[in-house]
């Protein structure tokens, strides 16, 4: 579960802020050693990425999946891991929009410590597919605006 905060439309001359979230470890994320099982933090990324989409962009899961009809599966990981995080540990989660093409976005993630120190670094492609066909569809301009906004630089 995590808590969030988001940046809300702005204007052009604003520049865009990432989208932050807390991110409780818990005791099913750990290995026997107390330290975050390296797969799940590919589940905390997937949380973070549907709460910025709810909370971020306006366009919940549900929404997304069922009333549209469309999906945004991962097309590409890269991940480093830089710290243990242990159990009962807060991270700050951190996603800033890298770069949006016709039909995918790069994002940036990353989990910092509750020292601040970066624990986790992701760069993270999502597609935009038609479920039916299971086919890349472009992003339409209102998405790609809402996209922008949390874009912080190439």
């Amino acid at each position: 579960m995590t808590k969030a905060s988001v940046s809300k439309s702005q204007p052009p001359s604003t520049p865009a802020r990432p989208y932050r979230a807390q991110v409780l470890v818990r005791f099913g994320d750990c290995d026997p050693a107390g330290i975050v099982f390296y797969p799940r933090y590919l589940e905390i990324f997937n949380n973070i990425v549907e709460d910025w989409c709810r909370e971020g962009l306006q366009l919940s899961f549900p929404d997304l999946i069922t009333q549209r009809g469309w999906g945004l599966p991962t097309a590409h990981l890269d991940v480093d891991f830089t710290a243990p995080s242990r159990f009962g540990e807060v991270l700050s989660a951190t996603l800033t929009v890298h770069r949006v093409g016709a039909s995918s976005v790069h994002l940036d993630i990353t989990l910092c410590g509750p020292d601040g120190g970066l624990r986790v670094r992701g760069s993270v492609v999502l597609v935009l597919i038609d479920r039916k066909p299971h086919k890349a569809i472009p992003i339409p301009d209102d998405l790609r605006a809402r996209l922008l906004a949390f874009r912080t630089g190439d």
